[in-house]
């Protein structure tokens, strides 16, 4: 039988035995780096099962309080952002119980076509080059532990010299940026917006001995029930690591 034709199945025969609606919803909030990935996934899911999960996205101001009252789920980009939802929604979730479930890899932006020849990492250490970072949500610390991954401290020191300060504090707020100052020649990001955004930049690759990876968690809520579990559940399976994978993830497929 077809995935999606036994995965509606199970939800039918599930939604009988336990009473439940098909309009049950499972909502979702977390940062704007994971999302294109967590809403096709919850697109697919919804449409198997008939179960509606809706996916919220952005800075975290923008969305705690609502989280608060109704998240199911809470998801981050990176384990260094779940401390701070923590302070944000006091009480929600566990941090014990958070999950890490996929990785993505540091990369590099570039303008399109790729007009300074960038080819990796270290062509951002030469001088004159012009890089954007961010310096919050995901990210935070990203730069320095790229710059500072092979023990030298003349890396760290030549690509500080070549960062626009002050650094966006968020990928949103760095897109604009972006695309409203076109000396940036390059930014160092996470390789998922530029496969969100295949527009806007061009993609690089950093090398292997730089390259730093960071994970998508997901943690489930004290207003969550077992629609929440059944969809991290499915967030883990074959068919949510090829979602994932096509968005750029590194799933282990």
């Amino acid at each position: 039988m077809h995935f999606t034709h036994l995965a509606a199945a199970i939800a039918s025969l599930a939604l009988a035995a336990t009473g439940a609606s098909a309009d049950d919803l499972v909502k979702l909030y977390g940062p704007g780096g994971p999302a294109p990935a967590m809403t096709a996934a919850a697109k697919a899911y919804s449409e198997a099962n008939g179960i509606k999960v809706e996916v919220v996205a952005g800075p975290t101001g923008k969305w705690a309080e609502d989280a608060a009252k109704d998240a199911d789920i809470i998801f981050s980009g990176a384990e260094n952002m779940l401390p701070g939802y923590a302070t944000a929604m006091p009480g929600l979730f566990d941090m014990a119980e958070a999950r890490p479930i996929y990785l993505r890899p540091s990369a590099i932006l570039v303008r399109k076509g790729n007009p300074e020849g960038i080819t990796g990492f270290a062509d951002l250490l030469k001088p004159d080059m012009k890089v954007m970072t961010v310096g919050g949500a995901g990210q935070t610390g990203l730069w320095e532990d790229i710059a500072g991954r092979a023990g030298r401290i003349a890396d760290v020191q030549a690509l500080r010299t070549n960062l626009i300060f002050p650094e966006p504090p968020n990928s949103a707020a760095a897109k604009d940026v972006w695309a409203s100052d076109q000396s940036i020649d390059a930014w160092l990001i996470w390789n998922i917006w530029q496969i969100a955004n295949p527009d806007v930049a061009d993609l690089v690759e950093i090398e292997p001995e730089y390259r730093i990876y960071r994970p998508v968690s997901v943690v489930t809520t004290i207003h969550s029930d077992d629609d929440a579990d059944a969809f991290i559940a499915f967030l883990t399976s074959t068919e949510g690591q090829r979602i994932f994978s096509q968005y750029g993830w590194e799933t282990g497929q």
